[in-house]
């Protein structure tokens, strides 16, 4: 699957924004009989457009009500200290996200925790003891004015059809 015309585009829209839709509601919303769209969910699928499906759980009603953004200088930028590095990142529940940044530092990490004192903690116990961190520079989201995983998907349309 090379290129995606409008039902894909519309079913990956569709999809981002309600993933729960059956099949038959899917195919109504998009405009296609149910077996074509269950084909096309299936080969955006198999080609790696759709990664998965999960629920959207509120950090707040789950008691996580501190959302931190850290960045970490590594001590050395080699190849082998930076693996080590991502691998046990990968293994933390607390690190929710993590980039590769350009300018200063290596790594920008989204954390959440419980409130401060359960941050300050995780930092000194967790974040400093990764392997190569250097050091730690840390800002808190005071509030969320957008926070959304959905892709705008606009310049995937064909000309003329936006």
């Amino acid at each position: 699957m090379e290129t995606l015309d409008k039902y894909d585009v519309q079913i990956l829209t569709e999809l981002q924004a309600e993933a729960r839709l059956t099949n038959a509601e899917l195919a109504s919303r998009v405009g296609l009989s149910a077996a074509p769209c269950w084909r096309r969910v299936r080969a955006l699928e198999e080609a790696g457009y759709i990664r998965g499906y999960r629920a959207e759980i509120d950090r707040h009603k789950v008691g996580l009500g501190v959302l931190a953004f850290v960045r970490v200088d590594a001590e050395r930028v080699a190849a082998e200290r930076t693996r080590e590095m991502e691998e046990a990142i990968r293994k933390v529940p607390e690190i929710v996200s993590c980039h590769y940044i350009s300018g200063t530092g290596t790594f920008e990490l989204q954390v959440v925790s419980r409130d401060l004192d359960s941050f300050s903690q995780f930092a000194r116990k967790v974040l400093l003891n990764l392997p190569n961190v250097k050091e730690l520079h840390t800002s808190f989201s005071l509030g969320e004015v957008k926070a959304s995983s959905s892709l705008p998907l606009e310049h995937l349309k064909p000309a003329g059809k936006k």
